[in-house]
Protein backbone atom coordinates (compact mmCIF):
# COMPACT_ATOMS: atom_id res chain seq x y z
CA UNK A 1 0.00 0.00 0.00
CA UNK A 2 1.58 3.68 -0.73
CA UNK A 3 2.38 5.96 1.86
CA UNK A 4 -0.51 7.87 0.75
CA UNK A 5 -2.86 5.91 1.09
CA UNK A 6 -1.93 5.37 5.26
CA UNK A 7 -2.80 8.76 6.08
CA UNK A 8 -6.11 9.02 3.74
CA UNK A 9 -7.35 5.86 5.65
CA UNK A 10 -6.47 7.11 8.82
CA UNK A 11 -7.98 10.38 8.13
CA UNK A 12 -11.43 8.32 7.05
CA UNK A 13 -12.04 5.57 9.72
CA UNK A 14 -10.62 8.24 12.65
CA UNK A 15 -13.04 10.92 11.67
CA UNK A 16 -16.22 8.66 12.28
CA UNK A 17 -20.08 10.01 11.80
CA UNK A 18 -21.86 12.19 14.45
CA UNK A 19 -21.53 10.53 18.39
CA UNK A 20 -25.34 9.97 18.74
CA UNK A 21 -27.74 9.60 15.71
CA UNK A 22 -30.77 10.41 15.30
CA UNK A 23 -31.47 6.69 14.56
CA UNK A 24 -30.59 3.98 17.30
CA UNK A 25 -30.79 1.09 14.40
CA UNK A 26 -28.13 2.49 12.49
CA UNK A 27 -25.33 0.68 13.04
CA UNK A 28 -21.95 2.17 13.96
CA UNK A 29 -18.35 1.20 12.40
CA UNK A 30 -16.06 -0.44 15.10
CA UNK A 31 -13.90 2.67 14.62
CA UNK A 32 -16.69 4.94 16.09
CA UNK A 33 -17.69 2.77 18.58
CA UNK A 34 -13.64 3.06 19.69
CA UNK A 35 -14.10 6.89 20.05
CA UNK A 36 -13.06 8.08 23.55
CA UNK A 37 -16.58 9.85 23.86
CA UNK A 38 -18.32 6.64 22.65
CA UNK A 39 -16.71 4.19 24.72
CA UNK A 40 -17.56 6.21 28.04
CA UNK A 41 -20.97 6.72 27.11
CA UNK A 42 -21.13 3.05 26.45
CA UNK A 43 -19.52 2.13 29.82
CA UNK A 44 -22.07 4.37 31.65
CA UNK A 45 -24.83 3.03 29.96
CA UNK A 46 -24.42 -0.63 30.99
CA UNK A 47 -22.85 0.58 34.50
CA UNK A 48 -26.87 2.08 34.61
CA UNK A 49 -28.18 -1.43 33.01
CA UNK A 50 -26.55 -3.47 35.85
CA UNK A 51 -28.55 -1.18 38.41
CA UNK A 52 -32.06 -1.45 37.22
CA UNK A 53 -31.78 -5.76 36.64
CA UNK A 54 -34.72 -7.84 37.94
CA UNK A 55 -34.81 -11.14 40.01
CA UNK A 56 -36.65 -13.79 37.39
CA UNK A 57 -36.54 -17.25 38.67
CA UNK A 58 -36.58 -19.70 35.86
CA UNK A 59 -38.47 -23.19 36.38
CA UNK A 60 -37.41 -25.20 39.49
CA UNK A 61 -35.07 -28.23 38.46
CA UNK A 62 -33.12 -26.40 36.03
CA UNK A 63 -30.24 -23.95 35.92
CA UNK A 64 -28.64 -21.64 33.80
CA UNK A 65 -25.16 -22.58 33.06
CA UNK A 66 -23.15 -19.75 31.14
CA UNK A 67 -20.94 -21.93 28.58
CA UNK A 68 -18.48 -21.24 26.09
CA UNK A 69 -18.11 -23.19 22.33
CA UNK A 70 -14.83 -22.73 20.05
CA UNK A 71 -12.40 -22.21 22.88
CA UNK A 72 -8.97 -22.72 21.81
CA UNK A 73 -5.60 -22.99 24.31
CA UNK A 74 -2.33 -25.21 23.68
CA UNK A 75 -3.10 -26.45 20.42
CA UNK A 76 -1.61 -24.61 17.48
CA UNK A 77 1.44 -21.80 17.35
CA UNK A 78 -1.34 -18.97 16.54
CA UNK A 79 -3.06 -19.40 19.63
CA UNK A 80 -1.01 -17.76 22.54
CA UNK A 81 -3.67 -19.49 25.62
CA UNK A 82 -2.81 -22.04 28.27
CA UNK A 83 -5.47 -24.28 29.64
CA UNK A 84 -4.71 -23.40 33.23
CA UNK A 85 -5.02 -19.75 32.05
CA UNK A 86 -8.63 -20.17 30.34
CA UNK A 87 -9.37 -22.17 33.52
CA UNK A 88 -8.80 -19.22 36.01
CA UNK A 89 -10.62 -16.71 33.79
CA UNK A 90 -13.66 -19.16 33.83
CA UNK A 91 -13.77 -19.25 37.27
CA UNK A 92 -13.40 -15.52 37.18
CA UNK A 93 -16.26 -14.83 34.65
CA UNK A 94 -18.62 -17.42 36.33
CA UNK A 95 -18.50 -20.15 33.43
CA UNK A 96 -19.41 -23.41 34.22
CA UNK A 97 -18.81 -24.87 31.01
CA UNK A 98 -16.24 -24.98 28.39
CA UNK A 99 -16.24 -27.06 25.03
CA UNK A 100 -12.86 -26.88 23.64
CA UNK A 101 -12.33 -27.02 20.25
CA UNK A 102 -8.71 -28.17 19.91
CA UNK A 103 -7.00 -27.65 16.28
CA UNK A 104 -6.47 -31.06 14.75
CA UNK A 105 -2.56 -31.87 14.93
CA UNK A 106 -1.86 -35.84 14.56
CA UNK A 107 -1.30 -37.80 16.31
CA UNK A 108 -1.99 -35.85 19.66
CA UNK A 109 -5.50 -37.00 20.23
CA UNK A 110 -8.01 -34.34 21.12
CA UNK A 111 -10.23 -36.87 23.34
CA UNK A 112 -7.65 -38.88 25.20
CA UNK A 113 -5.30 -36.19 25.30
CA UNK A 114 -7.08 -33.17 27.00
CA UNK A 115 -9.17 -31.81 29.40
CA UNK A 116 -11.79 -33.58 30.34
CA UNK A 117 -14.28 -33.66 33.60
CA UNK A 118 -14.92 -30.90 36.33
CA UNK A 119 -11.72 -29.01 37.12
CA UNK A 120 -12.75 -26.09 40.16
CA UNK A 121 -16.29 -26.19 39.11
CA UNK A 122 -15.84 -25.44 35.35
CA UNK A 123 -17.16 -28.84 33.10
CA UNK A 124 -14.51 -29.15 30.11
CA UNK A 125 -15.61 -31.57 27.31
CA UNK A 126 -12.45 -32.43 24.93
CA UNK A 127 -13.78 -31.37 20.96
CA UNK A 128 -12.17 -30.33 17.86
CA UNK A 129 -12.27 -27.48 14.49
CA UNK A 130 -11.89 -30.00 12.28
CA UNK A 131 -12.94 -29.84 8.44
CA UNK A 132 -15.24 -26.64 9.00
CA UNK A 133 -16.87 -28.70 12.01
CA UNK A 134 -17.22 -28.14 15.73
CA UNK A 135 -16.87 -31.86 16.75
CA UNK A 136 -17.40 -33.00 20.29
CA UNK A 137 -17.38 -37.32 20.13
CA UNK A 138 -17.83 -39.30 23.29
CA UNK A 139 -14.58 -41.33 21.88
CA UNK A 140 -11.51 -41.02 20.16
CA UNK A 141 -12.67 -41.28 16.61
CA UNK A 142 -9.05 -41.43 15.25
CA UNK A 143 -9.31 -43.59 13.06
CA UNK A 144 -11.98 -42.06 11.43
CA UNK A 145 -10.57 -38.31 10.47
CA UNK A 146 -10.25 -38.65 7.23
CA UNK A 147 -13.65 -40.43 6.13
CA UNK A 148 -15.91 -39.03 3.24
CA UNK A 149 -17.73 -36.57 5.19
CA UNK A 150 -21.16 -38.01 5.27
CA UNK A 151 -19.41 -40.50 7.04
CA UNK A 152 -17.51 -38.41 9.45
CA UNK A 153 -20.64 -36.51 10.52
CA UNK A 154 -22.34 -40.29 11.34
CA UNK A 155 -19.19 -41.30 13.42
CA UNK A 156 -19.00 -38.11 15.58
CA UNK A 157 -22.47 -37.94 16.13
CA UNK A 158 -22.87 -41.55 17.18
CA UNK A 159 -24.38 -41.95 20.89
CA UNK A 160 -24.16 -38.33 22.63
CA UNK A 161 -21.41 -36.83 19.82
CA UNK A 162 -22.33 -33.25 18.90
CA UNK A 163 -21.17 -31.86 15.32
CA UNK A 164 -21.73 -28.32 14.60
CA UNK A 165 -21.31 -25.87 11.50
CA UNK A 166 -18.53 -23.63 11.60
CA UNK A 167 -17.21 -20.69 9.94
CA UNK A 168 -20.79 -20.68 8.01
CA UNK A 169 -19.65 -17.47 6.07
CA UNK A 170 -17.07 -20.45 4.12
CA UNK A 171 -19.80 -22.77 3.43
CA UNK A 172 -22.81 -21.10 2.79
CA UNK A 173 -24.85 -23.46 1.64
CA UNK A 174 -23.39 -26.88 3.44
CA UNK A 175 -25.67 -29.64 3.97
CA UNK A 176 -27.07 -29.50 7.88
CA UNK A 177 -28.02 -33.41 7.17
CA UNK A 178 -26.55 -35.35 10.18
CA UNK A 179 -25.63 -31.93 11.90
CA UNK A 180 -26.45 -30.79 15.52
CA UNK A 181 -26.55 -27.19 14.98
CA UNK A 182 -24.53 -24.35 13.38
CA UNK A 183 -22.72 -21.13 14.74
CA UNK A 184 -25.09 -17.97 15.08
CA UNK A 185 -22.17 -16.46 16.09
CA UNK A 186 -18.79 -15.99 15.69
CA UNK A 187 -15.96 -13.59 17.15
CA UNK A 188 -13.34 -14.16 14.14
CA UNK A 189 -15.92 -13.29 11.32
CA UNK A 190 -16.65 -10.24 12.90
CA UNK A 191 -12.81 -9.29 13.16
CA UNK A 192 -11.85 -10.74 9.54
CA UNK A 193 -14.25 -8.67 7.94
CA UNK A 194 -13.39 -5.53 9.40
CA UNK A 195 -10.07 -4.47 7.69
CA UNK A 196 -10.58 -0.74 8.79
CA UNK A 197 -10.14 -1.40 12.16
CA UNK A 198 -7.20 -3.63 11.32
CA UNK A 199 -5.77 -0.90 9.50
CA UNK A 200 -6.70 1.76 12.81
CA UNK A 201 -4.67 -0.38 14.69
CA UNK A 202 -1.70 -0.75 12.95
CA UNK A 203 -1.74 3.16 12.60
CA UNK A 204 -2.57 3.67 16.26
CA UNK A 205 -0.04 1.65 16.99
CA UNK A 206 2.84 3.61 15.41
CA UNK A 207 2.15 6.67 16.55
CA UNK A 208 3.01 7.71 20.79
CA UNK A 209 0.33 9.58 21.00
CA UNK A 210 -2.50 7.11 19.54
CA UNK A 211 -0.62 3.72 20.50
CA UNK A 212 -0.93 5.78 24.59
CA UNK A 213 -4.31 6.53 23.94
CA UNK A 214 -5.30 3.05 22.31
CA UNK A 215 -3.07 1.44 25.19
CA UNK A 216 -5.11 3.71 27.76
CA UNK A 217 -8.71 2.93 26.15
CA UNK A 218 -7.95 -0.86 26.56
CA UNK A 219 -7.16 -0.52 30.01
CA UNK A 220 -10.48 1.58 31.01
CA UNK A 221 -13.16 0.25 28.70
CA UNK A 222 -11.86 -3.14 28.06
CA UNK A 223 -15.25 -4.44 27.03
CA UNK A 224 -16.01 -2.36 25.50
CA UNK A 225 -12.89 -1.87 23.09
CA UNK A 226 -13.56 -5.75 22.58
CA UNK A 227 -17.47 -5.31 21.29
CA UNK A 228 -16.79 -2.40 19.09
CA UNK A 229 -16.54 -5.31 16.05
CA UNK A 230 -20.03 -6.81 17.43
CA UNK A 231 -22.20 -7.01 14.75
CA UNK A 232 -26.00 -8.98 13.85
CA UNK A 233 -24.61 -11.31 11.63
CA UNK A 234 -27.60 -11.28 9.00
CA UNK A 235 -25.62 -13.96 6.80
CA UNK A 236 -25.85 -16.26 9.62
CA UNK A 237 -29.11 -16.00 10.98
CA UNK A 238 -30.78 -15.98 7.19
CA UNK A 239 -28.93 -19.77 7.08
CA UNK A 240 -29.79 -20.74 10.43
CA UNK A 241 -33.73 -19.50 9.83
CA UNK A 242 -34.20 -21.10 6.45
CA UNK A 243 -32.36 -24.48 8.00
CA UNK A 244 -34.96 -24.62 10.67
CA UNK A 245 -37.81 -24.67 8.95
CA UNK A 246 -37.35 -28.43 8.14
CA UNK A 247 -34.87 -29.52 10.74
CA UNK A 248 -33.70 -28.96 14.40
CA UNK A 249 -30.29 -26.88 14.17
CA UNK A 250 -28.96 -25.79 17.63
CA UNK A 251 -27.84 -22.48 17.63
CA UNK A 252 -24.90 -21.52 19.66
CA UNK A 253 -22.21 -18.85 19.94
CA UNK A 254 -18.47 -19.39 18.45
CA UNK A 255 -15.91 -17.51 20.79
CA UNK A 256 -13.38 -18.35 18.72
CA UNK A 257 -10.58 -17.36 22.18
CA UNK A 258 -6.76 -17.94 21.42
CA UNK A 259 -6.11 -14.99 23.61
CA UNK A 260 -4.10 -14.31 20.93
CA UNK A 261 -4.86 -10.67 20.24
CA UNK A 262 -1.77 -9.03 21.98
CA UNK A 263 -0.92 -6.52 19.64
CA UNK A 264 2.97 -5.62 19.95
CA UNK A 265 5.68 -3.04 17.90
CA UNK A 266 9.04 -4.67 18.37
CA UNK A 267 11.92 -2.47 17.69
CA UNK A 268 14.35 -3.76 14.47
CA UNK A 269 16.90 -0.92 14.41
CA UNK A 270 16.71 2.57 14.52
CA UNK A 271 14.94 3.48 11.57
CA UNK A 272 12.05 0.45 11.82
CA UNK A 273 9.57 -1.95 13.61
CA UNK A 274 7.69 -5.18 13.51
CA UNK A 275 4.15 -4.87 13.95
CA UNK A 276 2.29 -7.47 14.81
CA UNK A 277 0.89 -10.27 17.44
CA UNK A 278 2.32 -12.65 19.92
CA UNK A 279 1.83 -15.28 17.77
CA UNK A 280 3.31 -13.96 14.30
CA UNK A 281 6.29 -15.20 13.51
CA UNK A 282 9.06 -12.16 12.77
CA UNK A 283 8.89 -12.28 9.03
CA UNK A 284 5.01 -12.28 9.10
CA UNK A 285 5.07 -9.18 10.74
CA UNK A 286 5.05 -6.24 8.87
CA UNK A 287 7.43 -3.89 8.89
CA UNK A 288 7.19 0.08 9.07
CA UNK A 289 9.72 2.96 8.94
CA UNK A 290 9.84 6.05 10.37
CA UNK A 291 10.01 7.51 6.75
CA UNK A 292 6.34 6.01 6.72
CA UNK A 293 5.18 6.92 10.55
CA UNK A 294 7.74 9.87 11.61
CA UNK A 295 6.59 9.51 14.96
CA UNK A 296 8.13 5.80 15.47
CA UNK A 297 11.26 7.94 16.10
CA UNK A 298 9.83 9.22 19.31
CA UNK A 299 8.93 5.48 20.26
CA UNK A 300 12.05 3.76 19.60
CA UNK A 301 14.38 6.11 21.12
CA UNK A 302 16.78 4.29 23.76
CA UNK A 303 15.41 0.89 22.71
CA UNK A 304 17.33 -1.84 21.78
CA UNK A 305 16.99 -4.36 18.85
CA UNK A 306 14.05 -7.00 19.87
CA UNK A 307 12.64 -4.50 22.13
CA UNK A 308 8.60 -4.19 22.25
CA UNK A 309 7.84 -0.82 22.47
CA UNK A 310 4.29 -1.05 23.18
CA UNK A 311 2.08 -4.61 24.20
CA UNK A 312 -1.84 -3.98 23.94
CA UNK A 313 -4.01 -7.08 25.01
CA UNK A 314 -6.97 -7.51 23.92
CA UNK A 315 -8.53 -10.68 24.08
CA UNK A 316 -7.56 -12.24 27.53
CA UNK A 317 -9.96 -15.26 27.93
CA UNK A 318 -11.80 -13.27 30.85
CA UNK A 319 -12.78 -10.67 28.16
CA UNK A 320 -13.56 -13.11 25.36
CA UNK A 321 -15.81 -15.03 27.90
CA UNK A 322 -18.22 -11.93 28.72
CA UNK A 323 -17.94 -10.74 25.19
CA UNK A 324 -20.40 -13.84 24.00
CA UNK A 325 -21.25 -16.85 25.35
CA UNK A 326 -24.05 -19.86 25.37
CA UNK A 327 -26.25 -20.21 27.91
CA UNK A 328 -27.43 -23.71 28.77
CA UNK A 329 -30.49 -24.88 30.47
CA UNK A 330 -29.73 -28.07 32.68
CA UNK A 331 -30.45 -30.47 35.77
CA UNK A 332 -27.00 -30.65 37.00
CA UNK A 333 -23.16 -30.13 35.92
CA UNK A 334 -22.29 -33.17 34.43
CA UNK A 335 -21.04 -34.02 30.72
CA UNK A 336 -23.86 -36.23 30.05
CA UNK A 337 -26.99 -33.95 31.14
CA UNK A 338 -24.90 -31.14 29.39
CA UNK A 339 -24.39 -32.51 26.31
CA UNK A 340 -28.48 -33.85 26.10
CA UNK A 341 -29.79 -30.40 26.74
CA UNK A 342 -27.02 -28.85 23.75
CA UNK A 343 -28.17 -31.43 21.46
CA UNK A 344 -32.55 -30.45 22.25
CA UNK A 345 -31.38 -26.42 21.83
CA UNK A 346 -32.01 -25.33 25.46
CA UNK A 347 -29.73 -23.15 24.95
CA UNK A 348 -29.45 -18.97 24.17
CA UNK A 349 -26.40 -16.82 23.45
CA UNK A 350 -26.19 -13.74 25.05
CA UNK A 351 -23.65 -10.92 24.54
CA UNK A 352 -22.81 -10.41 28.34
CA UNK A 353 -20.74 -7.70 28.57
CA UNK A 354 -23.91 -5.76 28.28
CA UNK A 355 -25.51 -7.15 31.07
CA UNK A 356 -26.11 -10.50 32.85
CA UNK A 357 -29.10 -12.00 30.84
CA UNK A 358 -29.43 -14.78 33.44
CA UNK A 359 -33.09 -14.78 34.37
CA UNK A 360 -34.28 -15.02 30.59
CA UNK A 361 -36.81 -17.74 29.99
CA UNK A 362 -38.83 -18.30 26.97
CA UNK A 363 -41.14 -21.27 26.58
CA UNK A 364 -44.53 -22.27 24.74
CA UNK A 365 -47.82 -22.52 27.09
CA UNK A 366 -51.46 -23.59 26.12
CA UNK A 367 -54.17 -20.87 28.16
CA UNK A 368 -57.22 -23.10 28.59
CA UNK A 369 -60.36 -21.28 27.26
CA UNK A 370 -62.48 -21.14 30.36
CA UNK A 371 -60.36 -20.71 33.05
CA UNK A 372 -57.67 -18.50 31.73
CA UNK A 373 -54.96 -20.54 33.27
CA UNK A 374 -51.76 -21.75 31.48
CA UNK A 375 -49.66 -24.79 30.89
CA UNK A 376 -46.52 -25.25 29.91
CA UNK A 377 -45.55 -27.21 27.17
CA UNK A 378 -42.33 -26.73 26.34
CA UNK A 379 -39.21 -24.44 26.16
CA UNK A 380 -36.67 -23.25 23.49
CA UNK A 381 -36.07 -26.04 21.37
CA UNK A 382 -38.65 -28.05 21.81
CA UNK A 383 -41.37 -28.94 19.36
CA UNK A 384 -45.18 -28.40 20.22
CA UNK A 385 -47.91 -28.76 18.61
CA UNK A 386 -50.70 -25.77 17.05
CA UNK A 387 -53.42 -25.67 19.35
CA UNK A 388 -56.06 -22.89 20.14
CA UNK A 389 -54.52 -20.80 22.89
CA UNK A 390 -51.03 -21.66 22.13
CA UNK A 391 -48.83 -19.14 23.59
CA UNK A 392 -45.33 -18.28 23.04
CA UNK A 393 -43.87 -16.22 26.12
CA UNK A 394 -40.40 -14.62 27.42
CA UNK A 395 -39.14 -13.12 30.19
CA UNK A 396 -35.59 -10.90 30.30
CA UNK A 397 -33.73 -9.46 33.26
CA UNK A 398 -34.08 -6.33 32.02
CA UNK A 399 -36.53 -3.86 30.02
CA UNK A 400 -35.17 -4.35 26.31
CA UNK A 401 -36.30 -4.06 22.71
CA UNK A 402 -37.78 -7.55 21.82
CA UNK A 403 -38.21 -8.78 18.06
CA UNK A 404 -40.52 -11.65 17.38
CA UNK A 405 -39.20 -13.99 14.49
CA UNK A 406 -40.87 -16.48 12.55
CA UNK A 407 -39.61 -18.19 9.96
CA UNK A 408 -36.91 -15.71 9.97
CA UNK A 409 -39.32 -12.85 9.40
CA UNK A 410 -40.28 -10.11 12.31
CA UNK A 411 -43.82 -10.99 13.19
CA UNK A 412 -44.24 -8.86 15.99
CA UNK A 413 -41.83 -6.21 18.48
CA UNK A 414 -42.44 -5.19 22.04
CA UNK A 415 -40.54 -2.97 24.63
CA UNK A 416 -40.37 -4.16 28.47
CA UNK A 417 -39.01 -7.11 30.54
CA UNK A 418 -42.00 -9.70 29.63
CA UNK A 419 -43.82 -10.29 26.40
CA UNK A 420 -46.31 -13.24 25.37
CA UNK A 421 -46.87 -13.94 21.30
CA UNK A 422 -50.36 -15.98 20.23
CA UNK A 423 -49.67 -18.27 18.13
CA UNK A 424 -52.45 -19.23 15.18
CA UNK A 425 -49.75 -20.47 12.53
CA UNK A 426 -47.56 -23.19 12.10
CA UNK A 427 -43.46 -21.90 12.04
CA UNK A 428 -40.36 -21.57 13.59
CA UNK A 429 -40.04 -19.03 16.32
CA UNK A 430 -37.93 -17.31 18.09
CA UNK A 431 -36.83 -14.19 19.93
CA UNK A 432 -34.00 -11.44 19.56
CA UNK A 433 -33.34 -8.77 22.99
CA UNK A 434 -31.37 -5.82 22.22
CA UNK A 435 -30.20 -3.35 24.28
CA UNK A 436 -30.31 0.82 22.93
CA UNK A 437 -26.36 1.63 24.06
CA UNK A 438 -24.88 4.91 23.61
CA UNK A 439 -27.93 5.82 21.28
CA UNK A 440 -27.34 2.87 19.26
CA UNK A 441 -29.19 -0.68 19.56
CA UNK A 442 -27.01 -3.61 20.14
CA UNK A 443 -27.89 -7.01 19.95
CA UNK A 444 -28.26 -8.89 23.61
CA UNK A 445 -29.95 -12.23 23.68
CA UNK A 446 -30.80 -15.08 21.06
CA UNK A 447 -33.52 -17.40 21.65
CA UNK A 448 -33.32 -20.71 20.27
CA UNK A 449 -36.53 -21.28 18.49
CA UNK A 450 -39.19 -23.23 19.54
CA UNK A 451 -41.31 -25.47 16.65
CA UNK A 452 -44.73 -25.25 16.14
CA UNK A 453 -46.09 -27.99 14.23
CA UNK A 454 -49.05 -30.14 13.54
CA UNK A 455 -47.54 -32.76 15.86
CA UNK A 456 -44.72 -32.72 17.80
CA UNK A 457 -41.48 -35.50 17.28
CA UNK A 458 -37.66 -34.63 17.27
CA UNK A 459 -35.09 -35.44 14.97
CA UNK A 460 -36.15 -33.37 11.48
CA UNK A 461 -39.18 -31.66 11.75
Amino acid sequence: MPSWAWGVILSVVLAGADVFGADPWKRRAAVERMRPEILAATQNRVRALEGLRLARPIPAGLNDYKGIFHAHAEDATHTGGTRPEMLADAIQGGVKVIFLSDHYRPPRDFITGSWRGLKEGVLFIPGSEIRGFLIHPTNSIMTHMDKPVSEFVRVVGQGEGLIFLSHMEERPDHSMEGLNGMEIYNRHYDAKRDLATLVNLALRLTDPKEARTLAQAVRDYPDEMLASQVQYSADYFDKWDRESVVRRVVGVAANDCHHNQVFIVKKVDDRSVRVGTIVDKEEDMRVVTTTLRPGLAEMIEGKKPGDIVIRVDFDPYYRSFRNVSTHIFAASLDERTIRAAVREGHVYVSHDWMADPTGFWYAANWKAEASGELTALGMMGDVVRLRPGLELGAQFALPCHVRWMRDGKVVAESVGDRTRLSVKELGVYRVEAWLEVAGEMRPWIYSNPIYVRTETKTGPL
